[in-house]
């Protein structure tokens, strides 16, 4: 399990890594609901902290973008997309909780192409578990967790659950 003050680190992480590669060049976060635009937004307060850049944010739902339609039986809400900025020319940074086999990724890509064709689009994640079914790699990581591919990982965050952890529920293969 890890606690509020590991999951503080792994923000810290992103926002160092990102300053780091990024210079002072104009970005636009933008977190994949639910649990990606809270990580995405932390992660635009410590930068915004700085003051020597131009920073925009947006909220991406993927919903209707996913190949996993089951997901809409378990969680039938659909939330709204909020990309308040040009993405044409954009530096665009995709932010989310946790990268497992890609999917949601891919999803957002397909979304984020709907509203333009940005310059440059990279990906954060608080947490990479692993266990890929996509070619798709983070260029910003706060914490590798090593999982098995049938653990679950629940990640809670302070406005969506009242608190920060992680938490991994191990399934042992059958």
């Amino acid at each position: 399990m890890l606690d509020a003050d590991d999951i503080a680190r792994g923000v810290q992480t992103l926002a160092d890594g990102i300053r780091e590669r990024t210079g002072g060049k104009p970005l636009a976060l933008v977190g994949i609901r639910s649990r990606g635009d809270e990580v995405a937004e932390r992660v635009l307060n410590l930068l915004a902290a700085d003051g020597d850049r131009d920073l925009s944010f947006g909220v991406l739902d993927i919903s209707l973008y996913r190949d996993d339609f089951e997901h809409l039986r378990e969680n039938p809400a659909i939330q709204e997309t909020d990309i308040p900025f040009p993405v044409d020319g954009a530096h665009i940074i995709l932010v989310d909780d946790v990268l497992f086999t890609g999917r949601t990724i891919r999803a957002a890509l397909d979304a984020i192409s709907d509203y333009g064709r940005p310059a440059k689009v990279e990906l954060a994640v608080l947490i990479d578990r692993g266990h890929r079914e996509m070619p798709v790699q983070p260029d910003y990581v706060g914490i590798t967790l090593p999982t098995r591919r049938l653990d679950h990982v629940h990640v809670s965050l302070e406005r969506c659950d009242g608190r920060d952890e992680v938490r991994i529920d191990s399934k042992e293969p059958a």
